[in-house]
């Protein structure tokens, strides 16, 4: 990201007041034959080139506007004295990209005549403020103010807005973030790119563009391509491959958006332009996409819903709508999935998150309690900022403001975050992008270090730009989220090929399922979200296998950490062994514990739907204490799930017990760990 700092005069008093006293050396100079005796033609052709840019700029097109900056900058350079031509110029530019270029000609046009238009000086507060020269633009827009009357109160609550915004964007300056702003070549074009969303472990990017190959080679009512969507496979954190047009179902003749992806990247959420515009959805089967569907009267509505971001478990959706009874224009709303699976009334997040304002672009992250979201409300610096707030206690803390460099005076948004925390993914039409909007990676750094060099290039370069590691020494690890990334393969346990899977996460404590996922038919491929602070049984289940069942203890305290996992699913053969890994006893006992039920549950549930189903149950230890100690406790322990399971209506006929002590150890005992999987409850097929 880089920031235009230019050496302008500081104003040491009002705007207004350098303007009088610098009037007397600035003359304007109209584009008339009187002023260019000597040369009609050239004078001819600039009239011409202003009267076509006007039409142009009336248009308000992003390529219009673009046309018309060209032909203004001509007319310029024929006669750079001219008030009204720097301030439609200054005006072009204030609607383009390069918004801080506005602050030169706006400065010309009103040293040239004040009274060029009577909001100058409200123009050129705008400039000064993209320009992040926020003293500057205080005084211009309290220039401005000082002119306008008691009638007009929504232009003067305006100008306090911008004022307010001025004074942030100072301390958030003074006071910038430490990270990174990259700007993702491997994705960006020529063309717009926007909307990025991305699976929890960066494995896969999706987004929006409007190339000149869009289905259909439609464009619409402004020159553009209409938008399509397009993914990346990710190739290491700092490089993506070749991106490729998502193609049909995704993809049709008209606009189409993608606006939020699962953590596991199989579910995909998407706009359309359909009844004012409505949110989709569309599931990765194998290597497809299914048909998007809409996701119904309780969610879309005959105003305009777009952007969604679903939670980790899959359970809540976060999404925008402009419907009655809002805060402000677009709110953020929160639906929940019932217990019949479907969607249940959309709620608004209250005024801790919405304001009489914009709010856009939620991203819940997938600890599933931080929200991400852009807004024109809270205390920003200059058009939609992205703010976190964090659900705790049963409301939503105060917006903070993400800081600055993330955070500019023109609109950012589209901000998602990998799990990790550590790079989010936005777009931006900043400075030195390759065309209109690109996307961009941001790296948080953490704390910051002492600097190598000590120069004040050095300085604004390692605040705003990416740095080498020979200007500052290594990053700082950040904080990280509380939560753990699961992922691997799943598969066949002989033939190793993948298998389609459904993946059950139970809370042990409360015998309560919190979700259900499902494997990558296609790949085997899975990733779960398991936020800090839970004992998770997970269980696997498919047609034609026996379950299988993982278990994961995550302290409220721990980090951030990833575990690959591939699962071997074993199928209904005679003297299959399965590890029972959500069985809990007593310390040294045979009692069952509460946490066991659900597993437990799951075993009585495979008995009843195989009627002809024998199992022998075993109990296992690790080697401390004595063998006859460990024999007994084993034994103890395995009739006490077959005294469950008959006690639940299964017959005795078809359930065997029998204890091991430490005799069939599958892991090392000199560690904590090994024995820990030592100590372990299995059942075996004795019959089909």
């Amino acid at each position: 990201m880089k920031i235009v700092l230019k050496n302008r005069i500081k104003y040491g008093a009002s705007i207004l007041l350098f303007a009088i006293s610098t009037q007397l050396a600035a003359q304007n100079i109209e584009f008339d034959k009187k002023n260019f005796p000597d040369d009609k033609e050239g004078l001819k052709q600039a009239q011409s080139k202003i009267k076509e840019a006007d039409k142009l700029f009336e248009k308000g097109s992003t390529r219009d506007l673009s046309q018309a900056l060209l032909l203004y900058l001509d007319a310029n350079k024929f006669n750079p004295k001219n008030a009204a031509l720097n301030y439609k110029t200054g005006l072009c530019y204030l609607k383009g990209q390069e918004k801080a270029k506005a602050a030169d000609f706006l400065e010309t046009a009103f040293k040239l005549d004040p009274a060029v238009n009577p909001d100058v000086q409200l123009q050129l507060g705008r400039a000064y403020q993209y320009g992040y020269q926020f003293d500057e633009a205080i005084e211009a827009y309290a220039a401005y103010k000082s002119k306008l009357g008691a009638k007009e109160a929504e232009t003067l609550r305006r100008v306090d807005k911008y004022i307010t915004e001025c004074k942030t964007g100072n301390k958030l300056k003074d006071n910038p973030i430490r990270v990174f702003i990259d700007n993702i070549s491997d994705l960006n074009t020529a063309f717009p790119e926007y909307g990025p969303v991305i699976s929890a472990d960066e494995s896969v990017v999706m987004f929006t563009s409007c190339r000149d190959n869009t289905t259909g080679g439609g464009r619409d009512e402004y020159g553009k391509f209409n938008e399509d969507i397009y993914f990346a496979n990710g190739e290491g954190r700092r490089r993506w491959g070749n991106p490729a047009n998502a193609g049909k179902p995704l993809n049709t003749e008209d606009h189409d958006a993608v606006i939020g992806i699962s953590a596991d990247g199989q579910r995909l959420f998407l706009y359309r332009m359909d009844n004012g515009g409505d949110i989709y959805e569309s599931v990765l089967k194998g290597d497809s996409w299914s048909k998007p569907k809409s996701l119904g009267s309780k969610i879309n509505s005959k105003y305009h819903e777009s952007q969604a971001s679903v939670s980790a478990d899959g359970k809540t959706l976060y999404f925008i709508s402009d419907r009655p009874g809002g805060f402000g224009g677009h709110d953020i709303y929160m639906s929940r999935i019932n217990a019949k699976g479907e969607w249940s009334e959309a709620t608004n997040l209250g005024p801790d998150i919405n304001t009489e304002y914009e709010e856009l672009c939620p991203f819940i992250h997938p600890d599933g309690k931080t929200l991400y979201f852009s807004s024109k409300g809270h205390a920003g610096i200059g058009g939609f900022d992205i703010f976190k707030s964090v659900y705790e206690t049963g409301k939503w803390s105060e917006p903070e403001n993400l800081g600055f460099p993330v955070n500019t005076p023109d609109d950012d948004l589209f901000f998602v975050l990998s799990a990790n925390g550590k790079h989010g993914y936005f777009s931006s039409a900043r400075e030195g992008g390759k065309g209109d909007h690109d996307l961009y990676m941001i790296s948080f750094l953490g704390a910051e270090k002492q600097l190598i060099g000590n120069s004040e290039d050095m300085l604004i370069a390692y605040r705003t730009n990416p740095v080498s590691e020979k200007v500052v020494e290594e990053a700082v690890e950040l904080p990280s989220s509380n939560l753990t990334l699961l992922k691997g393969l799943i598969r066949d346990n002989d033939t190793k090929n993948p298998v389609g899977a459904s993946i059950i996460l139970v809370d042990n404590l409360k015998n309560m399922v919190i979700a259900t996922l499902e494997s990558n038919s296609k790949t085997g491929r899975y990733l779960v979200s398991l936020p800090s602070g839970i004992n998770y049984g997970i269980s696997v289940k498919s047609e034609g296998y026996l379950f299988h069942s993982e278990n994961f203890d995550i302290p409220a305290a721990r980090g951030y950490q990833e575990v690959v996992k591939d699962i071997d699913l074993k199928k209904f053969d005679i003297g299959s062994k399965i590890v029972l890994r959500n069985i809990f006893f007593d310390t040294d006992k045979s009692t069952l514990r509460p946490e066991s039920v659900y597993e437990l549950t799951e075993l009585l549930n495979l008995l009843k739907e195989r009627p002809t189903l024998k199992i022998e149950l075993s109990g296992h230890t690790d080697n401390r204490g004595s063998a006859a100690h460990n024999q007994k406790l084993s034994d103890d322990r395995a009739k006490s799930v077959v005294d469950y399971l008959t006690s639940k209506g299964i017959d005795a006929s078809r359930l065997s017990h029998k204890g091991y002590g430490f005799e069939q150890p599958v892991a090392s005992n000199d560690t904590e760990d090994g024995r820990q999987l030592n100590r372990r409850t299995e059942f075996k097929v004795i019959a089909k």
